[in-house]
């Protein structure tokens, strides 16, 4: 096993494992590629950080699906890992007070689309967590994300065999009752 990796896809700062310390002011949004071999995971997360891409406050949808596909693509070459762990943060939502960018909703359902097939032309099995998004309708945008996730084959039974693939047994039965 050449080790996991945890893709950071909200706003990296405050309550990140790996924020500094004691920072009083609010610190720029960023995204982070903690992509490393993590052996004894889940130690100090600042000294797998291998790719930080800092952001403008308010960035809109194409600056940042352009900055996740690229730096993405680079961590998936400088590091193979056997699973990846998605951080799907929804505080880059537009009007999220803490996150400071301005990511449409329909940019949260390409994102993680993104990174979902990005992971999946590898056979990499992902495990997607959501964290973030202090607004009432995070929890409809997450839905239609894993809706439309569903809808392209990228998760559920049909991509079992995709997930299981180290496994004698698929994730998931055939029919869930």
């Amino acid at each position: 096993m050449r080790g996991g990796a945890v893709l950071e896809l909200g706003v990296g700062r405050g309550s990140s494992p790996w924020a500094p310390m004691g920072a009083r002011q609010p610190l720029p949004p960023e995204l982070q590629f903690p992509f490393s071999a993590c052996g004894g995971c889940p130690r100090v997360l600042a000294e797998a950080i291998r790719r930080k891409v800092e952001l403008e406050w308010a960035t809109e949808d194409d600056e940042y699906l352009t900055k996740v596909e690229r730096n993405l693509e680079k961590a998936l070459q400088e590091h193979r890992p056997d699973v990846v762990v998605y951080n799907a943060g929804t505080d880059v939502l537009e009007g999220d007070r803490l996150g400071g960018l301005s990511i449409s909703p329909q940019g949260i359902v390409k994102r993680d689309e993104l990174v979902f097939r990005m992971v999946r032309s590898l056979q990499v099995p992902i495990l997607m967590v959501t964290s973030g998004g202090y607004q009432k309708r995070t929890a409809r945008i997450i839905a239609d994300s894993i809706l439309n996730l569903y809808g392209l084959g990228l998760i559920g039974p049909e991509s079992a065999s995709v997930s299981a693939q180290n496994s004698d047994s698929p994730l998931l039965p055939p029919e869930v009752p």
